[in-house]
């Protein structure tokens, strides 16, 4: 039984002066009331919110989530427990099936890991499926289109330890790996594609709901003997209905862009992502990683003849700070977007400090410096 006072609680788009209770791994008040029988822990000053919830993140503090095993994928999602993520859908990048597969089998391993102090949902595959004209950072060596018996044998598997798939809806006929993955409980993520918006119009029906870092390997408007077609990112402004997730380092896109996004789409519809790679949180600046050159510099890994990005070395509470500092959103506007809107999209009973809600809290002073972190009510950094 936990009681935790600050005048800087989150609320949606809100600060409260209250308490918020906690029992049995659950939040059971948020209340002006000073209860007694409570254990009380003192936060005045500092800033009391949700969990942060990262949908799409492949490693950080050294530890990868592909290629790497159970004990690196729990380390990974510990470390990015200390930035404040509570919740977390480690990402598997396209590579070969049976490599991607045994990426699954430890993710899956890692939920109920002894050491692991957070929560971890179930994989994010970014792959194979997708589009090699918009392969990005992904080895398009792997890049195939949809293969059922693969795609099917993992999911009737392994289905409740993953999460979401990203893939290209123009190579998806008729929808059917979409529809698939839907009416199996998993989020199916148009990424990595150069969709048209009639192949975006099949994917909607088939259940698809979320865009993969708007703005990254994502099509836009082309032209044909003069006649033009929507893109994925058109697309998503037009439908209402779609989430989108944006990689908010302040790097992968101008605040301008960021500020731009939230204004068309709706800050209930998007949803900030680290998509960090294994180096994040690291003093590293140089290597290889998945047979790739990089380099680290202006505060984002870039390809070593730095003609694109290569990912993204931010944690969850530098997206806070970008969103604040950068773009001129109050705190809580930007907490929202990694909490609350996620946990409508997973379907998930958190993200929010209210009554009946899971008692993931993060703590944190006015420079976003996390200070403290709960999970279930009980406090592990």
């Amino acid at each position: 039984m936990l009681k935790i006072k600050s005048d800087k609680i989150i609320i949606g788009n809100e600060l409260f002066d209250g308490y918020v209770y906690v029992e049995n791994g659950k939040i059971v008040d948020v209340t002006t009331q000073n209860k007694d029988d409570y254990e009380l822990v003192d936060y005045t000053g500092s800033y009391v919110s949700a969990g942060f919830i990262d949908i799409h993140t492949h490693g950080a503090g050294g530890y990868a989530f592909m290629n790497s095993t159970v004990e690196d994928v729990v380390n990974g999602c510990n470390f990015h427990l200390k930035h404040g993520t509570t919740t977390i859908v480690p990402t598997v990048s396209a590579g070969e099936f049976e490599t991607m597969k045994k990426a699954v089998i430890n993710i899956d391993k890692a939920k109920n890991h002894k050491d692991l102090k957070g929560n971890v949902l179930g994989a994010h595959l970014e792959g194979p499926y997708l589009s090699k004209n918009q392969a990005g950072a992904q080895c398009p060596v792997f890049i195939t289109p949809p293969v059922k018996e693969c795609y099917e044998g993992l999911i009737k598997e392994y289905g409740n330890s993953v999460t979401r798939w990203s893939y290209a809806p123009e190579n998806d006929a008729n929808g059917e790996f979409c529809k698939f993955l839907t009416e199996n409980g998993v989020i199916a993520s148009a990424g990595h594609t150069d969709a048209k918006y009639k192949d975006m119009v099949v994917a909607l029906k088939n259940g698809c709901n979320l865009i993969t870092h708007l703005y990254s390997c994502t099509s836009t408007i082309t032209r044909d003997h003069g006649f033009r077609s929507l893109g994925v990112i058109e697309t998503a402004y037009l439908e209402d209905d779609i989430y989108v997730e944006i990689i908010a380092d302040g790097k992968h896109l101008p605040p301008e862009l960021i500020k731009l996004i939230i204004k068309l789409k709706g800050q209930d519809k998007v949803i900030l992502i680290t998509d960090s790679l294994e180096i994040a949180g690291t003093d590293i600046k140089e290597g290889v990683m998945s047979g790739t050159e990089f380099i680290v510099e202006d505060g984002v890994c870039k390809l070593k003849d730095r003609s694109a990005f290569a990912g993204s070395v931010s944690t969850s509470d530098k997206l806070i700070k970008v969103l604040t500092s950068e773009c001129g959103y109050s705190v809580p506007f930007a907490v929202k977007m990694i909490t609350e809107i996620p946990a409508r999209l997973l379907k998930v009973n958190k993200g929010k400090l209210e009554s009946g809600k899971d008692a993931d809290i993060v703590v944190f002073d006015d420079n976003i410096n996390v200070t403290s972190v709960y999970v279930n009510g009980v406090k592990q950094y």
